[in-house]
């Protein structure tokens, strides 16, 4: 017999080793004795009043042994000779579109603009250390995507999208920590993640798939609405049965494409802003209601934040407990920063995007003239302010935080985990108004919310301003473009995911409906 109970466990109590065995049979009513084994299958904590609570979904197996196997088989067949569906682009969407293809008996041949994880490493480092912008290999084009460098969160909102559970067993399948089946907010770690990707695409060339890095998609041959071919930057013409498009929300050159061959494209809604930067102490103390070190038992702390201004949220996004700050520009001539923490998440900082919701709608009329580019266009201008207030190379623009609400420069900065450095600037003048003022506006309400949290020894840095794609391609019931046929837009990049888990979902769902297609 198995039963799940839900249990609650203190501090105490977590520090003793059979707490759970004690507590489902106190509860359950039975000896210890008949109990086999308790699995953890959910664990979060709640640490909303003083005392901390451990809670604990789990299945209590009476008298019988827990199953060896998952319930989650994957079937990979040999599909060297089968026929072929290309999918452009290999982060979490294009990933899991081809994996999908390989279990449905499909080919697919999958064309990366960036290098490989292991290559990807040196520009990385470029832009780290020596502010030097691989336009086509950095922390967002890539094998894995922007998450592969970025950080590994797992957490998505996107229930009612696929089988979320099925991505995580897979993950595992391909060599992730079971932990991220239990955690509440799982993570894997950017310094883990790698080697998970170079598991998956081992897995696609044993199968057949074909993988081809830095290559590039310049062009789209289409014939009576239908996609015949596409064309390599290498001059190379490769026919197609049908394409997933799964380029991610920084590939403005495919859109630039799309618009320029006035295939159907739509401007969105998104959010910017800027990423803050706290020492993890101080987030610690704040959630856990503690002086000085956390308990060894309590993982780093995060938050999460919202505040409606002049009728528009305020928000953290991405935020990364022990984490650092990364440069995310795909272009020389930005800056852009992103969020990112390894496994253990024991950096001594905490970094989270703070942005303001932008309705694409009323907030871009100064953009009209670029029609559905509008949001695009705006992004690049505030991304290229950032590279000019940081002084022209990868060196952000930053100023204390409470200076940036009084609207004070900042005389000096607060140490930062941003490698490539901060340079001061009054960002509370050099942000639009409907971003900057909004976010003044926010913090204000932030530090009421998390007494502690608004305060000088916090950096904000600018921009954080790819937290989605502004702009939605898009697609019919059926997942394919609602003017090309053959062509399936997907993930982050055409507007429907917002993150390694929904995009990955997306990717599953893109190659059934091109599959049911052919």
């Amino acid at each position: 017999m198995v039963k799940e109970i839900q249990l609650r466990v203190n501090l105490i109590e977590e520090r003793k080793e059979d707490t759970l065995l004690f507590k489902a049979s106190k509860q359950l009513g039975i000896d210890k004795k008949e109990i086999s084994a308790v699995k953890v299958l959910r664990k979060s904590i709640d640490a909303r009043k003083k005392d901390i609570i451990f809670n604990y979904k789990v299945a209590v197996y009476i008298n019988e042994q827990i199953p060896e196997k998952s319930d989650y088989t994957f079937r990979y067949k040999d599909v060297s000779n089968a026929k072929e569906i290309h999918i452009i682009g290999f982060g979490p969407a294009g990933m899991y579109a081809a994996l999908r293809c390989i279990e449905l008996g499909y080919k697919p041949i999958i064309l990366e603009r960036g290098k490989n994880v292991q290559e990807r490493r040196r520009d990385i480092k470029a832009i780290n250390q020596d502010h030097i912008v691989n336009e086509d290999s950095n922390y967002c084009f890539g094998e894995g995507g922007a998450g592969t460098y970025s950080d590994g969160k797992l957490y998505t909102r996107s229930l009612k999208r696929g089988d979320v559970r099925r991505i995580f067993e897979n993950l595992v399948f391909h060599g992730a920590t079971e932990q991220i089946l239990i955690d509440a907010h799982p993570h894997i770690g950017t310094n883990k993640l790698p080697k998970i990707i170079q598991n998956i695409r081992e897995n696609i060339l044993k199968f057949g798939g074909e993988i081809h890095f830095e290559t590039k998609v310049i062009d789209f041959v289409i014939n009576h609405h239908k996609l015949q071919a596409i064309q390599l930057q290498n001059g190379a013409e490769m026919t197609v049965n049908a394409v997933i498009l799964a380029t991610g929300h920084s590939a403005r050159d495919i859109y630039e494409l799309l618009h320029k061959k006035e295939i159907r494209i739509k401007a969105k809604s998104f959010a910017m802003g800027v990423r803050v930067e706290h020492p993890q102490e101080i987030i610690d103390q704040i959630q856990y209601n503690c002086t000085g070190e956390r308990d060894e038992l309590l993982p780093a702390a995060a938050y999460s934040l919202v505040h409606q201004v002049n009728n528009r949220g305020v928000y953290s996004f991405c935020m990364c407990p022990g984490g650092f700050i990364v440069p995310a520009a795909t272009a020389s001539g930005e800056v852009v920063v992103n969020g990112m923490s390894p496994s253990r998440r024991n950096n001594k900082f905490a970094n989270s995007g703070i942005v303001v919701e932008l309705d694409i709608d009323k907030d871009f009329k100064k953009y009209d003239h670029f029609g559905e580019l509008r949001g695009l266009e705006f992004q690049k201008d505030l991304e290229k302010i950032a590279y000019f207030a940081g002084g022209r190379t990868q060196t952000a623009p930053a100023q204390r935080l409470v200076d940036f609400v009084d609207g004070k420069i900042s005389t000096d900065l607060n140490e930062t985990s941003y490698q490539p450095g901060l340079n001061s600037a009054p960002l509370h003048s050099l942000l639009p108004k409907i971003i900057g003022s909004r976010l003044r506006k926010g913090f204000v309400g932030f530090g009421q919310k998390m007494h502690g949290y608004f305060t000088n020894e916090a950096n904000i840095v600018g921009v954080e301003s790819r937290t989605s794609s502004p702009i939605n391609i898009p697609r019919k019931e059926d997942l394919e473009h609602i003017q090309i046929e053959g062509l399936f837009p997907c993930g982050e990049g055409g507007g429907y995911a917002g993150g390694i888990v929904s995009a990955a979902m997306d990717g599953e769902r893109c190659a059934e409906a091109a599959i049911s297609k052919l």
